[in-house]
């Protein structure tokens, strides 16, 4: 199954949870519950934009974007990091609301397994979408896998406050733990957000992936082989690695070039996904980006 596919998958899986949390808070009148529902109304939005930007980046290369449309991935995991934050400001309404004018929950077993049931429907599909993200290296994949498993953590929360509230009578147990469910999908719409923000300032490969790149380059080097100048970022699933590989000067260029396709090939076969640029410079010459700033 495609990432595409996954992300259909999702709306569907969304549609489904929004009718047993709705129909969990309905039964119950559980504050804590009405949070929870509220979430995956997120999740389908999410899901939706993540649709839309994965179909985007899938384009190819054209006139207006030579370097290709991989990027917008990131727009994805924005979006939804921003409905999260605002979902937990709907939430901390409708708590305080709760807080001024307690009430007892109704129906809570029906209303509980409904809410269960929405779990593990949300906790199997995001299992499924982090493998596939972390195969294809999609971050609009990952942000709503990992949203999903926030919505799982605090289904978990919200129905433990639920039937722990008939059992001890406190009826602020219920806005407390729509608080709670505020406070954590907020830190999990920061870090979707933070992590977008990254990607679209050309954020440097991972320290392992570097150290891979730097492994193979090492095989390669000896005393008139050597290469400077390495820098990586990556753009949605795809890696860009660009660097000098300095050599003789007597060389031809058919030898030099042949050199320069084996280590390509090499980096490629080493790193899946990556693109990598190497400027072929004489032994003798270096060449300096960083000596003065670009004018503001």
């Amino acid at each position: 199954m495609q990432v595409a596919s996954y992300l259909k998958l999702s709306i569907v899986v969304a549609l489904a949870t929004i009718a047993l949390k709705f129909g969990a808070w309905w039964l119950t009148g559980s504050v804590g519950l009405l949070s929870d529902a509220m979430e995956s109304f997120v999740n389908l939005a999410g899901a939706i934009f993540a649709l839309l930007m994965v179909t985007i980046a899938a384009a190819p290369p054209d006139a207006d974007h030579p370097y290709g449309h991989h990027k917008a991935e990131y727009f994805s995991s924005a979006f939804e990091g921003l409905l999260i934050i605002v979902a937990a400001v709907a939430i901390l309404w409708a708590a305080g609301l709760r807080f001024a004018n307690p009430q007892p929950l109704e129906a809570v077993g029906i209303g509980v397994a409904l809410s269960a049931v929405s779990a593990a429907l949300n906790g199997a599909l995001a299992w499924a979408m982090l493998r596939k993200a972390r195969e294809h290296r999609s971050m609009a994949l990952e942000g709503d896998a990992r949203h999903l498993f926030t919505d799982v953590y605090t289904s978990i929360g919200v129905i433990a406050a639920v039937v722990a509230v008939p059992l001890t009578g406190w009826l602020w147990l219920d806005p407390a733990i729509a608080v709670a469910v505020a406070a954590n999908i907020v830190r999990e719409g920061v870090k979707l957000v933070s992590a977008s923000a990254d990607g679209l300032m050309d954020r440097a490969l991972e320290p392992e992936v570097q150290a891979v790149i730097q492994r193979t380059l090492k095989e390669f080097s000896h005393h008139s082989i050597r290469f400077d100048h390495v820098a990586t970022r990556r753009a949605g699933h795809r890696r860009f690695v660009d660097l000098h590989m300095h050599m003789p000067a007597a060389w031809t260029l058919q030898r030099a070039a042949a050199l320069r396709a084996s280590v390509e090939q090499a980096l490629m076969s080493a790193v899946p996904g990556l693109r990598a640029t190497i400027q072929l410079l004489p032994m003798d010459v270096e060449a300096h980006f960083h000596d003065e700033q670009d004018p503001l």
